[in-house]
């Protein structure tokens, strides 16, 4: 196709060393957005009136822009970003390359190969700049991520002038896999946002995936339940056991948040979880009691579409000991861990609900 019809040169202020590149604007076709939605200069995961309306940690995350993807397909020798950030997540045991990082990957029809990483300088205060070169020649389709903890106003794509660029293939499925959680389910600390469990189980399955983790600030609120339940989805995964201040709120909103979302999707398939942890204190276990308790409840009352895996279920003895950054946090073996298990959830569900379609 003829790309200087795609979209006029963005007049960016680069000092990327790249004699003929151009710069496009991914909201713009042939590109394609997924997992945020771009909204009065920046990119969101929810409207502003339901993040004030759910708490003020939700408020100061709603626009990180965890669970965020670009995909398209260019024959160019390189790939360039050009950034502007309102939010950097700055953190101790956080890698910049996952919490303010993009990466970028070759999506091979239902599989992605990890090309690189557009990496922040450690200096950096409202954006950056980087390029990734690539090796051989023809089309190839790609998939770029998002940082998972810092507030992106814009992003630019730099590509040879003389590069095709064309649409991506469309995930499968017509709906996507919502996520709802603490920090975990946010991305922390991935090295890189694809490696977020989220990210690895929409690589295994080929599927689109909305991120409403909101670090220390999921609690099962009213206001976050209802607007979840009123979404386009496939899937809806959940576990917010870490952000609920006490055993004792836990009890008074888990089961009540599930009942609301079911109520407006009685087919949908819901996975219930509980933090990723295999030695529990006692008090964690009386936690695990009450998440199951849902479960139990919606089962016993006839309810085919739940699910249910216990965080001690998901990680192991070793998960435990090398697994996380904090004992809480996963690192890229703990999200791997935890991809590989409820991605297998996901995956048989999925197997199930199509079988059952075609017969």
């Amino acid at each position: 196709m003829d790309i200087s019809k795609v979209d006029a040169n963005f007049k960016i202020e680069s000092d990327i060393e790249k004699d003929n590149i151009k710069f496009y604007n991914p909201n713009q076709s042939p590109f394609a957005v997924y997992g945020v939605f771009f909204d009065n200069g920046r990119y969101l995961r929810l409207p502003k009136n339901v993040a004030e309306a759910v708490n003020e940690g939700v408020c100061a995350l709603y626009d990180n822009t965890a669970g965020g993807r670009i995909l398209f397909k260019t024959d160019s020798d390189y790939i360039a970003l050009h950034t502007k950030m309102h939010s950097i997540g700055k953190m101790p045991h956080f890698a910049f390359s996952g919490s303010v990082g993009f990466d970028l990957y070759e999506r091979k029809g239902k599989n992605q190969e990890f090309i690189g990483a557009f990496i922040p300088p450690v200096n950096i205060e409202n954006g950056f700049e980087s390029v990734i070169n690539l090796k051989g020649g023809g089309m190839r389709e790609y998939v770029i991520n998002f940082p998972t903890y810092s507030a992106v106003d814009s992003v630019y794509i730099g590509l040879n002038e003389n590069a095709q660029i064309e649409s991506a293939d469309r995930y499968d499925g017509d709906k996507p896999i919502v996520f709802y959680g603490s920090s975990i389910t946010q991305g922390g600390c991935s090295s890189r946002p694809g490696n977020s469990y989220e990210a690895l189980i929409s690589s295994r399955l080929n599927r689109d995936y909305i991120n409403l983790g909101f670090s220390g600030s999921a609690k099962g609120e009213d206001a976050i339940a209802d607007y979840i339940s009123h979404l386009e989805m496939s899937f809806f995964v959940y576990d917010y056991d870490h952000n609920a201040p006490t055993p004792e709120h836990l009890r008074k909103t888990h089961e009540k948040m599930f009942k609301t979302i079911r109520k407006a999707n009685p087919e949908l398939p819901i996975l219930i979880l509980s933090r990723p942890k295999h030695r529990l204190s006692d008090e964690e276990i009386e936690r695990l009691n009450i998440i199951r308790n849902t479960y139990e409840n919606a089962a016993k009352n006839g309810d085919k579409n739940v699910y249910f895996l216990p965080g001690n279920e998901i990680f192991d003895d070793a998960a435990d000991n090398i697994g996380t950054v904090d004992y809480t946090h996963p690192n890229d073996y703990g999200f791997y861990i935890m991809a590989k298990k409820i991605g297998a959830v996901i995956e048989k569900v999925i197997n199930k609900k199509v079988t059952e379609r075609v017969k």
